[in-house]
């Protein structure tokens, strides 16, 4: 969800104007992918790097999503929302943790769409966090090390009960991953935008979607076999 303080600084705002107007499009987002049946939205919030970014900006990135996680919270149970998050969450001040870990817990057992929030995420930390965990396991006797295949690696994931990875869509113009679902996204379809995230809505999703729709995907095979699958 990138863009938010260049919508700003062209509009002559602060950047925490252009953040609190992307937390609007979060909501418009979240609300357009689960009435079109998404099985699974992640959201890229604030990333490992983020840490490094200015304090004030900071703080009200944390004051924000805990505001988001607040006022949120009756859509997300009212709409069977299950609402999990990724990433170095210890690392998140108790303020925010504390909402987010009591709404986590509340909408576990919902089913009709799950709401990841990439939160002190990075996807390198995330693939060496979890070869560290499985080396750990190796080493204590509890796995062995030819056990270790894709599937387990995947499911060893902290993205290891969502769906497979579809369609990452990037804003704002940038056209590279900067360090997201890195593991995840091997076989995703990429949608690149120009539209900064505060103006990405209900419209833009669904022409990302479109777009995805529109693709063959063929994951190494040839598109003779595609077909002759497909009977």
């Amino acid at each position: 969800m990138d863009g938010n303080g260049r919508w700003a600084q062209r509009r002559g705002l602060a950047r925490v104007e252009g953040h609190r107007k992307g937390a609007v499009a979060v909501r418009e987002v979240v609300r357009a992918s689960r009435e079109v049946g998404l099985r699974a939205l992640t959201l890229y919030a604030f990333s490992s790097q983020n840490w490094q970014r200015p304090a004030d900006e900071v703080a009200t990135l944390m004051q924000l999503l805990r505001d988001y996680v607040i006022e949120e919270r009756a859509e997300i149970m009212d709409n069977a929302i299950r609402l999990i998050a990724i990433g170095d969450v210890d690392r998140l001040p108790d303020f925010v943790r504390e909402p987010l870990e009591t709404l986590m817990r509340d909408s576990a057992g919902n089913r009709a769409m799950t709401l990841c929030l990439a939160l002190s995420y990075g996807g390198r930390e995330s693939i060496l966090s979890t070869t560290r965990a499985l080396c750990d396991m190796a080493a204590r006797g509890t796995l062995k090390p030819e056990d270790i295949t894709e599937d387990r690696f995947s499911s060893a994931l902290q993205t290891g009960g969502l769906p497979q990875l579809d369609l990452l869509i990037r804003t704002s113009g940038e056209e590279r991953l900067s360090n997201f679902l890195l593991w995840e996204s091997a076989y995703a379809e990429f949608y690149f935008t120009d539209t900064f995230w505060p103006e990405f809505g209900r419209d833009d999703l669904l022409g990302a979607l479109e777009s995805y729709h529109g693709r063959e995907r063929r994951f190494g095979r040839t598109t003779e076999q595609i077909l002759r699958s497909h009977g």
